[in-house]
C-alpha cells in the first residue's frame, strides 16, 4: 500500500497540468494560436499582434529615399546603412512593456516626449536614431529609425519623420 501512495500523489498532482495543457496545434507554429479574445470591461479586444502597417513603398515616401522590404517589418536602404524597423504586438503585450520601454529610452536617448497617439505613446530622439513606442486598441508599435544619411545628425530631422510614420499608423 505504502508504494501505491507516491505514484498517486504524482499522479493526482500532474492531472491539473495535463488538463490545462495547450490544444493540439497539428505541429503548426504554437505562436499561431495566439490570437485569443480578451475581456477588457466588456469590450472585446483582439490580443493577437497586428501585420505589418508599411510597405517599402509606404515607407520610402515617407523617409524620403528609397527603401527596401528586408522581411518582418524591417527596411534597409540596401546599402546596409539606414534601417526603420517595426515591431508589432498585441494591446495587452504593449500595455505590459511601456512604462520599462519608456524608462529604457530616457537612459539611452536625448530626448523622450508623451506624443498624443493611441491610449499611451512617446517618441525618443537623439542625433542618428529615433524611437516610439504606441500602444493603442488597434495594437501596439515600437517603430525605431536609425542611420539615415539624409536626415544626418539631426533630432529634429529624426522627430519630424518619426511624427510622419506615427501619423501613418492604422491606430
Amino acid at each position: 500500500m505504502r508504494r501505491l501512495i507516491a505514484p498517486v500523489w504524482c499522479s493526482l498532482l500532474l492531472l491539473p497540468l495535463v488538463a490545462c495543457g495547450a490544444e493540439d496545434t497539428s505541429g503548426a507554429d504554437p505562436a499561431t494560436g495566439a490570437g485569443v479574445a480578451v475581456d477588457s470591461g466588456g469590450d472585446v479586444a483582439d490580443a493577437s499582434a497586428p501585420p505589418c502597417p508599411f510597405t517599402a513603398t509606404q515607407v520610402s515616401g515617407i523617409v524620403g529615399q528609397p527603401m527596401v522590404d528586408q522581411g518582418r517589418c524591417l527596411f534597409g536602404d540596401g546599402k546596409g546603412v539606414a534601417l526603420l524597423t517595426v515591431t508589432t504586438s498585441s494591446p495587452l503585450a504593449g500595455e505590459s512593456t511601456y512604462d520599462y520601454q519608456r524608462k529604457q529610452a530616457t537612459q539611452v536617448y536625448r530626448e523622450v516626449k508623451d506624443v498624443d497617439k493611441g491610449e499611451k505613446a512617446y517618441l525618443a530622439v537623439k542625433d542618428i536614431e529615433a524611437e516610439a513606442v504606441v500602444v493603442s486598441r488597434a495594437g501596439s508599435y515600437t517603430v525605431i529609425l536609425s542611420s539615415f544619411e539624409r536626415l544626418g545628425a539631426s533630432a529634429d530631422g529624426y522627430e519630424r519623420t518619426l511624427r510622419q510614420l506615427l501619423d501613418a499608423l492604422p491606430l
